[in-house]
């Protein structure tokens, strides 16, 4: 009779790893209906028809509390990542930067990098394609708290 129980409680402790740990049909899970399957045959062939029915009504009485305790206890929030982000990139106060503010690119712009304007660096976007470093830039456009530039052309 302990060969039963002990079958019974390597089944349901292989499913629920299957369950809980390992997603998907894998070893695990196999294994766990298996010494389910093994702990009823056991018990039909050793102890009768009597006994083998008990174990055969327990295990799927067990089988069927514990997916119900798993699907409807808050099992899966606890496992779950509830944590939201709520922080945003690059939130500009409205007279930091106007249209017509000119600065410098400190990084490359493919089309997006950094670059300081009124002495405060921002990531922005260029106009017309890549700006390299050390460029003097305008800024053309404002919108939704992106900044676009352009080069800034020198008259000679």
């Amino acid at each position: 009779m302990a060969f039963i129980i002990i079958l019974m409680a390597v089944g349901i402790l292989l499913i629920l790893t299957e369950i809980l740990l390992i997603p998907g049909v894998g070893i695990a899970g196999i294994s766990g209906v298996l010494a389910l399957g093994g702990s009823c045959f056991y018990a039909f062939s050793e102890f009768g028809q009597s006994v083998g029915t008990i174990v055969t009504v327990f295990n799927v009485v067990l089988i069927v509390s514990l997916t119900v305790y798993v699907l409807r206890a808050k099992t899966w929030k606890k496992l779950a990542l509830n944590t939201n982000i709520d922080s945003k990139v690059n939130i500009i106060s409205e007279n930091a930067v106007e249209v017509g503010d000119c600065g410098r690119t400190v990084t490359r712009l493919a089309p997006m990098g950094t670059a300081v304007i009124r002495d405060v660096r921002y990531e922005v976007t260029s106009l017309e394609g890549v700006i390299d470093p050390g460029t003097d830039i305008e800024v053309v456009l404002m919108e939704d708290n992106k900044i676009y530039v352009k080069p800034v052309q020198e008259d000679f």
